[in-house]
């Protein structure tokens, strides 16, 4: 009896283990798999953009870059799973909780592409000027039924909160996922941090990196 009981036990822990290891070798093909778009996208010997790297920042990161390319839009980007998820925000972030921006899904992006602020030469992809506009760190304040969550399901779930505390922005956002594929809403909390007064993209219009306007980095 003790003897079956034993191999039991044994082929439990074998089956569990197998499953264990099964989930982290997908997981990490998965991860692998994240910045394939954005290498097909580029040409990265002809552009300044950083290389396709998985990484981690070990602080949970986010940063919001101005980007003159075709048409003038803002980046919005946040750390997760070892990338950065990002969105397009046509008309960028604002401090009005009453206001509701656009936001619409893009390719992920390594974590070294935060701090990236240049000129994507002409004929590849995303040609134009790139400013980082805000950057920070901020919290994940994400939940489903009333018990938080991870932001990998959060971003699954289509509805991600978190608390940003960057050197513009601060205080709770939320990404709500629209019925149209890859459309989001960008909607600031009515917390201490939110501003139905000031248009922030006007007032506080220069890089946090190198105090440049994106005229400046147009003409460097």
């Amino acid at each position: 009896m003790i003897y079956k009981n034993y191999s039991l036990n044994l082929r439990i822990n074998q089956h569990y283990f197998l499953v264990v290891n099964l989930v982290e070798i997908v997981g990490d093909r998965t991860r692998k798999m994240a910045l394939n778009e954005y290498k097909k996208k580029r040409n990265l010997k002809e552009s300044p953009e950083p290389e396709a790297v998985l990484k981690t920042s070990g602080e949970s990161i986010f940063v919001v870059q101005k980007h003159l390319a075709s048409h003038l839009h803002y980046d919005f980007r946040i750390e997760s799973n070892s990338v950065l998820k990002s969105w397009a925000i046509p008309k960028g972030p604002s401090l009005n909780p009453k206001v509701k921006r656009l936001a619409i899904e893009t390719e992920d992006h390594p974590l070294d592409y935060a701090s990236f602020e240049g000129i994507i030469p002409v004929n590849n992809y995303g040609a134009g000027k790139v400013m980082v506009w805000d950057r920070g760190t901020y919290k994940n304040r994400s939940q489903k039924d009333n018990k938080p969550i991870s932001m990998e399901d959060a971003f699954k779930k289509g509805h991600i909160t978190m608390l940003l505390n960057g050197e513009k922005l601060k205080g709770e956002f939320s990404l709500i996922k629209m019925r149209n594929k890859g459309q989001w809403l960008l909607v600031k909390k009515a917390d201490s941090e939110a501003n139905m007064e000031i248009d922030i993209l006007e007032s506080k219009n220069k890089s946090v990196l190198t105090g440049k306007s994106i005229e400046e980095i147009e003409n460097a």
